[in-house]
């Protein structure tokens, strides 16, 4: 089996919001084989720049896009294409954009290995500890505690027993925090799980006062307090808060983990199956698990990266929630023929060959902006 084409697409719906939610637009990639199979993945990135990354013209061995190392590579052995992308992509990648890229190729390959052999990923991967796994309904803060609370009950009231809010206004001042925080926990009540996301909006110490004035509301995590880069200031925080710390949505492969992870920065450490691929985010799982910290996913895009997220997350031994993102987005809940959501508060892993998903190709279409091959 070879590849014979690399086809990157860029979805994007109408009315995109200036809004922290990444479910607004897409970049697929669609990896065919000599045989007729075909295997998708995506990126969390931005669409245009993993674009350029797989379309560009061989600069010299160590500055190629990424369609030119793949045509004509058996799609079966991922790990050495994994290596060959990296060693040829190291003038402009190995961190950021170009390893979003990666992991959308990655996530592809591994669909089609699943398929090519009538398996499921998670299967591949080593086996699953978990056939379904608790959901916790992802959203964004409301403009207030009062909005907040509000938000909580509908996610309650729709069968979540865990909810986390994120991002803006948080970090607007000390009083709009605490607002936010206790509204959530008003409306989620005192039994279900309230897991809060900062947004990257504090310094060490500031996130240290927030965390003790959080405490009495009982959050599961306070997510990304610091800057993603931060990983020092991880180390004195998570050291110090009475409330466990969580990040690791931003990071992209195994580089950008490893000062984390050995310098045990985090509690629960969250990872992007669009941002890191199958075959990286096996290796971050095997290091998080031997320094007994947590992991989660971390995912909102598509049904794509929901699929990709659960393979990967059953197959972590102590997993414990799933991010589920609630956004009110055709992308979200329509790119695939199969709903991936949570019923009841629980979420289902997929047993299908591969992914488990297939495109929606009239949906593809109807919101396709941009295709290379």
């Amino acid at each position: 089996m070879k590849i014979t084409e690399v086809v990157c697409q860029i979805i994007r719906i109408p009315n995109v919001q200036a809004k922290t939610a990444s479910s607004q637009d897409s970049v697929l990639v669609r990896v065919r084989t000599d045989t007729g199979l075909e295997g998708v993945g995506e990126a969390d990135s931005s669409p245009e720049v993993v674009k350029s990354i797989i379309d560009a013209p061989f600069s010299h061995n160590i500055a190629c896009g990424l369609r030119q190392i793949l045509v004509g590579e058996d799609p079966l052995e991922q790990e050495r294409l994994w290596q060959k992308m990296y060693r040829r992509t190291m003038y402009f990648g190995r961190k950021g954009a170009g390893i979003t890229a990666m992991a959308a190729v990655d996530m592809a390959l591994w669909d089609l290995k699943g398929k090519a052999f009538g398996q499921p990923i998670h299967k591949l991967l080593g086996g699953k500890h978990h056939s379904r796994i608790r959901g916790y309904a992802s959203i964004l803060f409301g403009r207030d505690g009062k909005e907040t609370a509000d938000i909580a009950r509908k996610w309650v009231a729709a069968g979540y027993t865990a909810v986390k809010f994120g991002w803006e206004p948080m970090g607007t001042s000390e009083a709009v925090d605490i607002d936010l925080v206790r509204g959530a926990r008003e409306g989620l009540g005192p039994k279900n799980t309230l897991l809060i996301d900062a947004g990257c909006v504090y310094d060490a110490r500031t996130a240290l006062r927030r965390a003790e004035a959080f405490k009495e509301f009982s959050p599961e995590w306070f997510e990304e307090p610091l800057r993603e880069d931060d990983v020092d200031g991880y180390r004195w925080l998570r050291d110090r808060s009475p409330i466990p710390i969580a990040a690791g949505e931003g990071e992209c492969g195994r580089e950008s983990f490893r000062e984390l992870i050995d310098k045990r920065a985090l509690d629960v450490y969250q990872v992007d199956l669009s941002r890191c691929g199958f075959t990286d985010a096996a290796y971050i799982r095997a290091r998080v698990e031997e320094i007994g910290a947590r992991l989660c996913n971390h995912c909102y895009t598509s049904p794509l990266t929901v699929a990709a997220s659960l393979h990967w997350l059953s197959t972590c031994r102590d997993a414990f929630v799933f991010e589920d993102c609630v956004e009110d987005s055709p992308l979200r809940h329509e790119l695939t023929h199969e709903k991936v959501q949570s019923v009841d508060g629980w979420i289902d892993v997929p047993d299908r060959p591969g992914l488990g998903v297939t495109l929606d190709e009239a949906f593809v279409k109807r919101y396709l902006i941009a295709e290379s091959r």
